[in-house]
């Protein structure tokens, strides 16, 4: 049986009652300190060692020489389905040039300037990947990312990244690949090596030790999000199947022991219904035993809520990286919630959709972070800049109020730059 928080007469904060998965990035940082202080001060030959220690694999070089890889068939159908679908929903995104008219002689243009060189990477730990290489690629090309770099741990039998992590790539047009994971592939990106130039930015979900990396390297680079443990939050009433929701919740505690998997719902009977059923089919498939870690660990969970405003409430406090609604009039609730990395519509928008094909991108805020932050789109690899053009006469209309505002403030010398075009 899921742990169960029972809200339906509480008054208290949900945010201090709500499971969530646990990771001290804090003391994962101070442990990899070290590895990425060395690979900033040596380069290549710290980024061999640090590899030997954790992978077990001894490199001759970081690049891989020959971005290829084998792909059945039916796999490469499914990929190129999925880089179409994400292209066309992500090539929607793209951000126009406005000019506005501040008065006569005086405008404002906001441009949109993609990033030059940017480190995407992807995870080869419990499970490999290849539809994040998807999720990071086709956004950066859509805003224009001059330079794409792919890092990707390497596998044991063959000292190179998984095979079809690197088919991807080849599919995408990506031939700047390393085959460096971890905290390693995070601070060789940041710094760089002989064979590799440094980033301006790095995405891409990881590990806590890549997390802890990233918050490092964070203002050396750029960041997309430190990511943490991945999560789903299922708000459902007495009309959703037992059966879909289970498989949800199954689905997501597939990733890690520590991935969060959270019912919240307005009937008793439906979560009778999932716990019934989570034992045969938890058994029945492939990583039982690290699903059962994570379905019975605190990070999860039922939470039972009185009716749906509460749940909104619920899940809007719990900002879930990932949030399906299966419930009457599930697409006016979905409208209503104002805190989710992305939200999943009806029985038959699953999570799973969202991570392969649904065009949508799987790259999301997790921890709560969807409070405040976006997933990764072709807006993250873009930055605002403002060109301001004011003609002589634009500039002497406004210069006493610049000038008076600068003596408020204390700085005459900033309205003196501006008086001194018209004294001599």
């Amino acid at each position: 049986m899921l742990n169960r928080i029972d809200l339906r007469t509480s008054m208290v904060d949900p945010r201090k009652l709500l499971p969530r998965a646990q990771m001290d990035v804090s003391h994962a940082v101070e442990q990899i300190r070290p590895v990425v202080e060395a690979i900033a001060q040596h380069g290549r030959s710290a980024v061999i060692e640090a590899t030997t220690r954790f992978d077990g694999v001894v490199l001759s070089q970081l690049r891989v020489a020959d971005v290829d890889g084998e792909l059945e068939p039916e796999v490469e159908a499914a990929l190129m389905e999925a880089i179409a679908r994400v292209r066309k929903v992500h090539e929607d995104q793209r951000r126009v040039e406005v000019t506005t008219q501040v008065v006569p002689g005086g405008t404002v243009t906001e441009r949109w300037v993609p990033v030059r060189r940017v480190g995407l990477y992807v995870p080869g730990g419990l499970a490999m990947y290849p539809s994040t290489v998807i999720m990071n690629v086709v956004p950066a090309q859509i805003a224009g990312v001059e330079q794409l770099v792919v890092c990707s741990p390497p596998q044991k039998e063959t000292g190179r990244p998984d095979a079809r992590v690197l088919a991807v790539c080849k599919l995408l047009g990506v031939d700047e690949v390393y085959a460096v994971g971890g905290a390693q592939a995070v601070a060789m990106l940041a710094y760089g090596t002989d064979e590799c130039e440094p980033v301006d930015m790095i995405t891409g979900p990881g590990n806590v030790w890549v997390t802890a990396a990233k918050r490092l390297v964070r203002g050396v680079v750029g960041i997309d999000a430190e990511a943490g443990p991945t999560e789903i939050a299922i708000l459902a009433d007495d009309t959703a199947d037992p059966r879909h929701v289970a498989a949800d919740l199954i689905s997501q505690a597939e990733h890690d022991p520590l991935a969060a998997s959270v019912l919240v719902t307005s009937s008793v009977g439906l979560a009778d219904a999932v716990d019934g059923m989570l034992p045969e089919m938890v058994t029945a498939t492939k990583h039982s035993e690290r699903i059962t870690a994570a379905l019975h660990g605190p990070q999860s969970g039922v939470v039972l809520v009185s009716d749906m405003e509460q749940g909104l409430q619920v899940v809007d406090a719990y900002a879930a990286e990932h949030l399906e609604i299966q419930a009457r009039d599930a697409r006016a609730l979905a409208l209503r919630v104002r805190n989710a990395g992305a939200i999943f519509v009806g029985a038959y928008s699953p999570v799973s959709l969202g991570d392969y094909c649904a065009g949508s991108n799987h790259v999301l805020p997790t921890g709560g972070c969807a409070r405040h932050s976006s997933g990764l789109s072709v807006q993250t690899f873009l930055r605002g800049v403002h060109l301001i053009e004011y003609n002589e006469q634009a500039l002497r209309e406004v210069s006493g109020h610049v000038v008076t505002l600068a003596n408020v403030e204390d700085l005459p010398a900033h309205g003196e730059a501006v008086s001194a075009r018209f004294h001599s």
